[in-house]
């Protein structure tokens, strides 16, 4: 199978309603799984809406009537806390798709999330701990930024839980 193939393949089959993990991609494709990245670079290069889940892979196509919002929020990086922080989000109806923070050097740092449910919290988190990993808000002292993408509704649901938990960021 050529490249083009490949795209090909992988643009028809991440269309569907579950991600792929690169694994499960690389061994398909027998390719390796830095082929498989490479090969989403260029296809997102491309404009194809290709996204990075916890689960995988997959195409994006926003939900009709959604929109998409930037919340402000400051938090210890304490497991529970952010537990409880993305939680709140994804029960409120959103999907959390990105932390952002202001870096003096670097300027803004993006992480993509792509967090809907509970359990892509979880995961999250597991992945966070398995890999000794921190997060981009210990670089500005627990201020960051989310994009979050729901309905009108569910949004403003999830900013109003985000202030009663004394964790969104508002203007003084």
């Amino acid at each position: 199978m050529t490249g083009n193939e490949r795209r090909l393949w992988l643009k028809e089959h991440l269309k569907g309603t579950a991600p792929i993990a690169g694994h499960d991609l690389s061994q398909f494709l027998g390719v390796s799984r830095q082929v498989i990245v490479q090969d989403i670079a260029l296809l997102r290069a491309e404009g194809h809406p290709i996204i990075s889940t916890p689960r995988g892979y997959m195409f994006w196509e926003r939900a009709s009537g959604s929109i998409r919002a930037v919340l402000a929020v400051r938090h210890s990086d304490a497991p529970e806390v952010v537990r409880g922080e993305l939680v709140t989000m994804v029960t409120s109806g959103v999907t959390v798709l990105n932390v952002i923070v202001a870096h003096p050097l670097y300027g803004e740092l993006v992480g993509n999330l792509n967090l809907s449910t509970v359990d892509d919290v979880d995961r999250f988190l597991q992945n966070m701990e398995a890999l000794d990993a921190t997060l981009l808000s210990q670089l500005t002292d627990g201020v960051h930024l989310h994009t979050i993408e729901g309905s009108p509704d569910n949004i403003a649901r999830a900013k109003q839980a985000l202030a009663q938990k004394g964790l969104l960021l508002q203007a003084s």
